[in-house]
């Protein structure tokens, strides 16, 4: 038995990246899933290609109506809703903190944050039927500094946040509630590449993998199984959580990085006194 066989689950960001490698292993083990995303045309292709299992939704996460609507096409397109994976993200507003346009800083937490919110808000009512799980994409620049602008590194703390605090109210109904905290993951967000050809994307993941322990970049299927664990009956007593999966960036300097005077055995000298 594939281990979401009979679940309904949506995927908001479910047309590209980590999104759709979540969407085709969902499919894979069973889930039916609603794709809620602004990329009509990678929505609708990866949505026929997985048909019956999957339709696509136009959703703007940032708009309670599109987010409403995306919950909405669970339940009638498939009678039920088992999970949401609150994946939808883009890198946020850039610059110092004394050059950041409120604009592009407001517009970063309404999809980050307000997005999130929104897809707990309105996923919740239909998931407490039954019960499930309530997922969503934080990351690790949201529990250490210097790895991203300060907007999008704010938000990803609020969204480890909300998710501890929801996960409290929620766990009575049976809903768990976790947050997946991302490193280095080759998606053309993450490599500046969108629009741009596959080979451009490939040729700039070398530098990814040199980022953590784990001498590798970090690959949408490494998220997507993440997603696929919590949204199981395997993750059924774990709620609350923020889950980090980043190839030991967080753990510290992979230890090819260590200066040799750490790496290299000699005998040590103590000064015992007499």
């Amino acid at each position: 038995m594939a281990q979401l066989d009979g679940r309904v689950a949506i995927i908001t960001g479910g047309a590209s990246g980590i999104g759709a490698a979540t969407t085709r292993l969902f499919v894979q083990n069973g889930a039916r899933v609603v794709i809620a995303d602004l990329q009509d045309n990678l929505g609708n292709a990866l949505a026929k290609e997985l048909a019956p299992n999957v339709v696509f939704q136009h959703t703007d996460v940032s708009k309670e109506e599109d987010v409403r609507a995306a919950v909405a096409s669970a339940e009638k397109s498939f009678g039920r809703l088992d999970c949401i994976f609150n994946n939808a993200g883009f890198g946020g507003a850039l610059g110092g903190i004394a050059d950041t346009s409120t604009d592009e800083w407001d517009l970063t937490f309404d999809v980050l944050v307000r997005g999130v919110f929104l897809g707990m808000k309105h996923a919740t009512p239909l998931i407490r039927r039954q019960g499930g799980g309530i997922i969503s994409t934080a990351s690790v620049a949201g529990m250490l500094g210097g790895y991203s602008p300060h907007a999008y590194a704010a938000a990803k703390a609020a969204v480890i946040q909300l998710t501890k605090s929801v996960a409290l109210e929620l766990a009575e109904a049976r809903i768990r509630v976790n947050c997946i905290c991302p490193g280095f993951i080759a998606t053309p967000l993450a490599l500046n590449t969108v629009g741009k050809p596959e080979s451009e994307l490939e040729s700039r993941k070398s530098w990814m993998a040199n980022a953590q322990p784990i001498e590798r970049p970090g690959e949408p299927r490494d998220i997507a199984e993440m997603a696929l664990f919590l949204a199981s009956d395997r993750s059924g007593f774990i709620t609350g959580q923020a889950f980090v999966v980043d190839g030991g960036f967080q753990s510290g300097r992979a230890w090819r990085k260590q200066p040799d005077w750490i790496k290299t055995a000699r005998p040590l000298k103590v000064y015992r006194p007499r």
